[in-house]
């Protein structure tokens, strides 16, 4: 807690995903979560790990409802302030582990776009998509954002001549998998991982996507682009987001889950 706490206060979240590069992630989880939203008359809509409200403040604004849960007070603050006190926006302190608050079956769409990229065990993991796959009404559906393996090797442990550093302190596996702590602050997977998280839950999956794709190898590059290169450039991305064989090499990836039909939980 003290690690995130730290440096969630002295973070941009916002002017991250407001940057060019940043657009790209944001603008791809949007198109998702509308495309789950979609046929759905006044959704029910819970984002664990709400940050400051990028997504749920837009959402809220648009006149959906929402519950945005999150752990940092200071995000909570920031996500607070944008508010006018029109939004039909109930936001609170809590943790992605222990959603005893909601009762089963409560939502149309539940969004974990952070909490997985800060529990480092699979049990917590785990227990963290029980929650939501819980409090999702059957049939409703479950986004879960993750940090890839392999572009942090690339560009950190590489890109950055972290090579001994990160091998001195035996931050990585013989097959290259990162190995992180509560102080390193973001936990990095791959996707039989991710599935292998799926499996253990009552769902099916709907896609797995690459929410920034190559956006993240080129940033210089991408926030440089004037308007006109920038919507191809998202033309291009929307076209290969969700080719699995591209997956593993996004900075960001979104699971997109069903809640399975067959479960009453």
């Amino acid at each position: 807690m003290f690690y995130l706490e730290s440096y969630y206060n002295n973070y941009d979240e916002d002017g991250r995903l407001l940057s060019r590069h940043g657009q790209v992630e944001y603008l791809t989880t949007m198109k998702y979560i509308e495309e789950c939203l979609d046929g759905i008359s006044d959704p029910g809509i819970l984002e664990i790990g709400a940050g400051t409200g990028r997504y749920s403040v837009t959402l809220a604004k648009q006149g959906l409802s929402v519950t945005a849960v999150e752990l940092i007070e200071h995000n909570l603050e920031i996500l607070r302030s944008k508010l006018d006190g029109t939004e039909p926006i109930t936001a609170l302190q809590g943790n992605a582990l222990d959603l005893s608050a909601f009762a089963d079956n409560s939502f149309d769409l539940t969004m974990l776009l952070g909490p997985m990229y800060h529990l480092y065990t699979k049990e917590e993991k785990i227990q963290a998509l029980s929650e939501a796959v819980r409090v999702t009404k059957t049939g409703g559906h479950i986004l879960v954002a993750y940090c890839m393996n392999e572009p942090t090797v690339i560009q950190y442990v590489f890109g950055m001549n972290k090579l001994h550093e990160v091998m001195d302190l035996k931050m990585l596996t013989p097959d290259w998998h990162c190995i992180s702590e509560p102080k390193d602050l973001f936990e990095m997977v791959r996707t039989e991982e991710i599935a292998e998280l799926d499996a253990a839950v009552p769902v099916r999956r709907i896609k797995l996507v690459a929410t920034d794709g190559a956006t993240n190898y080129k940033r210089e590059y991408i926030d440089a682009m004037d308007d006109e290169t920038f919507g191809k450039w998202m033309d291009y991305h929307f076209t290969i987001c969700e080719r699995q064989d591209l997956i593993g090499a996004s900075h960001h990836t979104l699971d997109i889950l069903q809640k399975n039909l067959k479960t009453h939980k």
